[in-house]
C-alpha cells in the first residue's frame, strides 16, 4: 500500500491505517526513537505515541512526505521522552551527539537574539544542500536519525576514529559557513 492510500485510509478514520503504517514504517520509527533513547521499551511507547498522534493530526493535516513526517514525529517525541527521563538520570546516550554539535550550533538564546529559527534552517539547508551526497547523507543520519558513529562507519567501510574525524570536520564545515552568514555562536 502506498502513502497516498494510507493518508486515504486516516481520512476515512480507518484503524487499519495505524497497521498499514506500522507494516510500513514501524522499523523506520523504531531506529529513529532507539537511536535517541537506547531502551527498547522507551522507544516502542514513543512509536506507538507516533501512530496516535499522526491519528490526530490526519485528517485535517495533508503531509507533503509521510515518511518524513513520521520521522519528525518520532523524532521529537522521543527527544521529549529523551529530556524527560535525563532529568531522572536514567540516559546518558544521546549526550555524546547533541555535544558534538554544540560548538557549531547556537543555543536557543542566542537564536532568538541573532538570528530567526527559520533562518537558521535555510542556513543549515543550504550548507547541507552544497555538500556531496555522501557528506549530507552521513550528516542527517548521524544528527538527524541518530545513527553512532561506528554504524556510520561500518556502512562506509572505515574505521571509527576515521569517522569521527569526517564527522569534525562536516561540524567544523557548518560551524564556518553559520559564521559566515553571521550567526552568533
Amino acid at each position: 500500500m502506498d502513502d497516498k492510500q494510507i493518508i486515504e485510509l486516516y481520512f476515512a478514520r480507518d484503524e487499519q491505517a495505524i497497521r498499514e503504517t506500522e507494516n510500513q514504517y514501524g522499523k523506520f520509527c523504531l531506529r529513529i526513537a532507539m537511536n535517541i533513547l537506547s531502551i527498547r521499551e522507551d522507544a516502542e511507547e514513543c512509536v506507538n505515541d507516533t501512530y496516535y498522534s499522526v491519528w490526530k493530526q490526519i485528517p485535517p493535516t495533508v503531509p507533503e512526505s509521510f515518511r518524513a513526517f513520521l520521522g519528525r514525529i518520532t523524532r521529537n517525541l522521543s527527544i521529549s521522552r529523551f529530556r524527560a527521563l535525563r532529568a531522572k538520570k536514567r540516559y546518558s546516550g544521546m549526550e555524546i551527539m547533541l555535544s558534538e554539535l554544540e560548538d557549531c550550533v547556537p543555543s536557543a538564546v542566542s537564536v532568538e537574539q541573532s538570528v530567526e529559527a527559520a533562518q537558521l534552517s535555510e542556513y543549515i539547508s543550504d550548507w547541507l544542500d552544497s555538500l556531496p551526497d555522501e557528506d549530507c547523507a552521513l550528516f542527517v543520519h548521524r544528527y538527524w536519525l541518530g545513527d553512532e558513529v561506528q554504524f556510520l562507519a561500518t556502512k562506509c567501510g572505515i574505521t571509527a576514529p576515521q569517522m569521527a574525524q569526517r564527522m569534525y570536520r562536516l561540524r567544523k564545515s557548518l560551524k564556518a559557513a553559520l559564521e559566515e552568514k553571521g550567526v552568533a555562536l
